[in-house]
């Protein structure tokens, strides 16, 4: 007994450790983000112990009366926020909305078009990824290093000559619109279904501030709802389509990929979707001014920032070559050790061996415009990063510059209500 309540007394003191950990880093990974408060309140509620299988009104539990009006109100906020008439937010995770998409819209054996993981593709759409599992046929569109962008002539001449199914667009290395109305004959001579993975960007283009794929020829869009849409671990898909497409896709969902939907992160996604209707279009012009300042200091100090002749970026993400200072696994972890937190990444220029030791970094910018930084700030990160992975100053010496710098913006932003995020965790945790 002894030692079992040691072991869960250690687990909380990890705990501890972690938000301590981000309290006192810089936080540059492009997938993460933190909640406000109100958001954070939603997991902690009896939400999180429930079921509600189904769709709102029509569930195989009883007890969901209460849910039924979260659901609603979570589906309308999603409409209003994407101005599109079908939404789904049961999905747990980005790659869990993922799979109800593949499993609502193709069969075993099916082709579909994907941007390569070299080319920045997320692994879902991987042949060891849900693609993969799902059994289908897979054909990367071409990708053209300098722009950074799939090449749009040769990605219309493999759809027209596939006639793939469904033609999925989306990256994990995000940085600039898919050119999908230059794509639209294609897709109609082929007469297949669109899809738009908007897990990085879906934050941007709630805000108004990247593009609009559902009016732009996609069908669906898939999405993660903790990148760029600054919420919890949770996963959403919205559609502009015909209704039985979208039957299909629901049934994709449920039971396809989910039973239960974690009822207590919709509820925080609802919370989120809320706030970025009234923040979010600040919030996505103030992340992207940050992600082209940092990619324009990075690149002044004589680090090999991508896609220089197109401004860098017009997301929240920028990507580095950084072969000159060792490569992204050793870059990336010399930086951990200085308290800035980003990933190593492949490069287009990478093969797949190469996954864990690539030759780039990437770095968002989304988490620290959350907390109130600005183009100052990028200015002196990009001056520590500098010092860390060129100088190769002193570790510990360039961490307490980054402690204090984090000191100064612990505050969350672009909500309803501002509370110092790590004293807010702590109010639960101690």
């Amino acid at each position: 007994m002894t030692d079992n309540r040691s072991s869960a007394l250690r687990i909380r003191e990890l705990a501890m450790e972690h938000n301590k950990l981000f309290e006192e880093s810089i936080p540059l990974i492009a997938s993460e983000n933190i909640m406000s408060p109100l958001a954070m309140e939603m997991l902690l509620t009896d939400f999180g112990f429930r079921y509600a299988e189904g769709l709102p009104h029509h569930r195989y539990y009883q007890g969901n009366q209460v849910v039924d009006q979260l659901e609603d109100f979570v589906i309308d906020l999603a409409k209003d926020v994407f101005n599109v008439p079908q939404a789904d937010p049961r999905p747990i995770s980005g790659t869990v909305a993922n799979m109800g998409v593949l499993y609502g819209l193709t069969k075993p054996g099916d082709s579909i078009t994907v941007p390569s993981l070299s080319g920045g593709g997320h692994i879902s759409a991987a042949q060891f990824g849900a693609v993969g599992f799902r059994g289908l046929q897979i054909s990367n569109y071409p990708f053209d290093p300098e722009t950074m962008s799939i090449d749009i002539d040769g990605a219309a001449r493999m759809i027209r000559s596939l006639k793939p199914k469904l033609a999925l667009f989306g990256q994990s290395v995000f940085l600039f619109p898919v050119p999908l109305r230059d794509l639209a004959d294609s897709f109609s001579e082929a007469g297949c279904h669109v899809w738009y993975d908007a897990a990085h960007v879906i934050g941007l283009i709630a805000g108004g501030k990247f593009q609009d794929p559902l009016h732009e020829g996609a069908d669906v869009m898939s999405g993660s709802t903790h990148k760029t849409l600054p919420g919890p671990q949770h996963g959403i898909v919205l559609g502009n389509t015909e209704q039985e497409t979208w039957k299909n896709v629901q049934r994709g969902i449920f039971p396809g990929t989910i039973s239960n939907h974690h009822l207590n992160t919709m509820a925080a996604l609802g919370v989120t979707l809320a706030e970025h209707i009234e923040f979010g279009r600040k919030y996505a012009s103030d992340i992207i001014d940050n992600a082209r300042a940092l990619a324009q200091e990075l690149y002044s100090l004589g680090f090999h920032v991508l896609a220089e002749k197109r401004g860098f970026t017009e997301s929240h993400t920028l990507v580095a070559n950084t072969k000159n200072q060792g490569g992204g696994k050793k870059v990336a972890e010399t930086l951990e050790k200085c308290g800035i937190i980003l990933n190593k990444n492949m490069l287009p220029e990478d093969d797949s061996k190469k996954s864990q030791n690539p030759s780039g970094i990437r770095i968002g910018t989304q988490e620290v415009t959350r907390i109130g930084m600005g183009k100052s700030e990028m200015k002196a990160i990009a001056e520590l990063i500098y010092r860390s992975v060129v100088k190769n100053e002193d570790p510990e010496r360039i961490k307490e510059e980054v402690r204090e710098i984090k000191r100064q913006f612990d505050t969350v932003r672009y909500c309803f209500g501002k509370l110092r995020a790590y004293e807010y965790i702590r109010i639960f945790m101690e």
